[in-house]
């Protein structure tokens, strides 16, 4: 039995790869693992280095990443995943999400993937959730084939407004996305 194709985007929400990391077993048990890079993501910062995390991602899914626009675009025409995850999806990922740019790596994946109609989720995890990105969370709430992993305040009394995912629930999210429903509750 076939798995089914996951697209696994990262962005430069660098504090939270330690989180990804701790499911991303659980995930590719679960899914045959297309990951793809933003060129945010593959920088260094004081999290590690960006080509350590590619490495880590490559080694666990058996295949290289995507790592540019260029070769993320035959991704769409080519039908080559059936899901596309983005998670961390930053602030500024989900701005150009929500406003048609297209470019980085992980937002021509996700264009050329809701072309085809398919399911693309979004794991947020931004420090402006509930300031300046909240506006583009509502609308990308409201877009055919958008879908979210469940996702809350991450530290209320320190960051107010500061939003992130429940890594515990990507994989029943992504099953509930090609159902073609949200997981819910959304906010936990």
């Amino acid at each position: 039995m076939n798995k089914t194709k996951l697209g696994l985007a990262l962005t430069g929400s660098y504090c939270s790869y330690g989180k990804l990391e701790a499911v991303l077993p659980e995930i590719c048990a679960a899914f045959d693992v297309l990951p793809i890079f933003s060129e945010a993501a593959q920088l260094d910062s004081r999290f590690g280095e960006g080509a350590v995390w590619r490495e880590k991602l490559e080694a666990l899914c058996g295949r290289p990443a995507v790592i540019s626009v260029a070769a993320a675009e035959p991704l769409g025409p080519g039908n080559a995943i059936d899901a596309l995850a983005i998670v961390p999806c930053t602030g500024n990922t989900l701005g150009k999400l929500s406003h048609g740019i297209t470019d980085t790596a992980v937002t021509m994946a996700a264009k050329g993937h809701l072309r085809n109609g398919k399911p693309l989720l979004i794991g947020v995890s931004t420090n402006d959730g509930l300031g300046a990105s909240a506006e583009n969370i509502g609308r990308l709430l409201n877009r055919k084939n958008v879908y979210f992993v469940p996702f809350g305040q991450d530290d209320p009394e320190a960051k107010p407004s500061s939003l992130s995912l429940d890594y515990a629930l990507i994989v029943p999210a992504v099953h509930a996305a090609l159902e073609g429903r949200q997981l819910q509750p959304v906010l936990v």
